[in-house]
């Protein structure tokens, strides 16, 4: 019998009917033909990061756990096995000189679970990591093995850089990274108002930015990050904004070191979170709504903050900063206390302002309200069928994602 399946937050939990963890791209293919034949549905798990229900099936539940590590580099590209974790593959980079040109917040998610469903970082000269992929290969739903580049099946690889999961079991990616360097990480407290007069500033002057709001202080956390060999003058920089701030302003955390170190946070409380990708230009007023719905309905029982980050424009398909420069806002909340009324309220919000939801976070869309949404869906549907053409990893929750009904 298989044991039931829990995400990392804990809202997610279901028991497949099988769960299998193959060593190889043979395996992979055997459990897709199998389940193919049997008509069971199947999902690709990796850490279980994600909040929302990609990975859930009465099928089988495939983890990539049994396929990690670096394949090959070569120059400026780095192939990973699918379920290679962030932190290890930031590890095994950096043993090789080698390093990724942006992360996320958090380490846990594996390589392909993160690329599929559009995991970012910040910083306005940055896509999310799906941008990072130069070549995809997966097992279909009929079993057949695609190497997808720009060389190979190239009218796919906007498609398969970020697919849910929808189009196969992706066992590895070939990746554009750099030579290693290190970060200079800043952080210090401002009132809200300071940080969003300076929001522009902040942005440009910085590799990376982000903030956040904490509604019961009504004060931000601003972090800065920028190479430590390319910023000579960033110290007097950071003195003079911390100064600026206020009494509040002060320096909370100086740090220094590689990039797998510096940018992803130890996260050790659980929480759930819903995040939407706005039109940078529609930030100012989305954010005064959002803070303002925060402090008049929800403020006595919101403990947790709101994270604000950047990213830069990109061509995938399912991309949420598909064709625009692109501003998140994230609402966290303790895994302890209610969050859908809150998170609904949010959303409400959001999709008043053009936001895009993040795919491994909670949202409340179906196909029918995200087809307007993304300019490329229906040549990803196309795709889809094509390469899954009797859904083997097509699972109801997923049907209500990209099937109108």
């Amino acid at each position: 019998m298989s044991h039931p399946f829990v995400n990392w937050s804990g809202s997610l939990s279901f028991t497949p009917a099988e769960r299998v963890e193959p060593a190889d791209e043979d395996e992979v293919r055997e459990v897709i033909l199998r389940a193919r034949e049997s008509g069971h549905t199947v999902r690709p798990v990796g850490s279980g990061h994600s909040s929302s229900p990609l990975v859930r099936t009465d099928g089988i539940l495939l983890s990539l756990d049994g396929m990690v590590g670096v394949v090959d580099q070569a120059g400026e590209r780095a192939t990973v096995r699918g379920g290679t974790r962030l932190k290890a593959l930031g590890e095994g980079l950096y043993e090789a000189g080698l390093a990724m040109d942006n992360l996320g917040d958090v380490d846990y998610q594996s390589i392909a679970g993160a690329t599929a469903t559009g995991t970012h970082g910040t910083g306005l000269g940055f896509g999310n990591l799906s941008t990072q992929v130069t070549e995809v290969r997966l097992v279909t739903g009929t079993g057949e093995t695609l190497d997808i580049s720009a060389e190979s099946h190239a009218d796919l690889l906007p498609a398969a850089r970020l697919s849910l999961g929808a189009l196969g079991v992706v066992t590895q990616l070939t990746l554009d990274v750099q030579s290693r360097y290190e970060l200079h990480r800043r952080a210090w407290c401002a009132p809200v108002d300071w940080t969003l007069d300076h929001l522009a500033e902040l942005q440009h002057t910085n590799r990376n930015m982000d903030f956040y709001w904490y509604p019961r202080s009504d004060l931000t956390q601003v972090r800065t990050m920028n190479r430590a060999d390319e910023a000579p003058d960033d110290q007097r920089w950071a003195t003079r904004q911390v100064l600026e701030a206020g009494p509040e302003g002060q320096l909370r955390e100086v740090d220094v070191g590689p990039t797998h170190q510096t940018i992803p946070q130890n996260r050790e409380l659980r929480f759930e979170e819903i995040e939407y990708m706005l039109p940078s230009e529609a930030f100012p007023a989305c954010f005064a709504e959002v803070r303002r719905r925060i402090l008049t309905r929800h403020r006595r029982y919101v403990g947790w903050r709101v994270l604000v980050r950047t990213i830069a424009a990109d061509d995938i398909w399912l991309s949420n900063a598909y064709g625009r420069p692109t501003t998140t806002i994230a609402c966290l909340q303790n895994t302890t206390l209610p969050y859908e009324d809150y998170f609904r309220d949010m959303e409400s919000v959001f999709l008043h302002y053009g936001g895009r939801p993040h795919w491994g976070k909670k949202h409340w869309l179906t196909a029918r309200e995200l087809r307007p949404l993304l300019p490329r869906w229906d040549d990803f549907q196309a795709a889809r069928r094509r390469l899954d053409p009797d859904g083997v990893f097509l699972t109801p929750d997923l049907a209500r994602l990209l099937e109108e009904t």
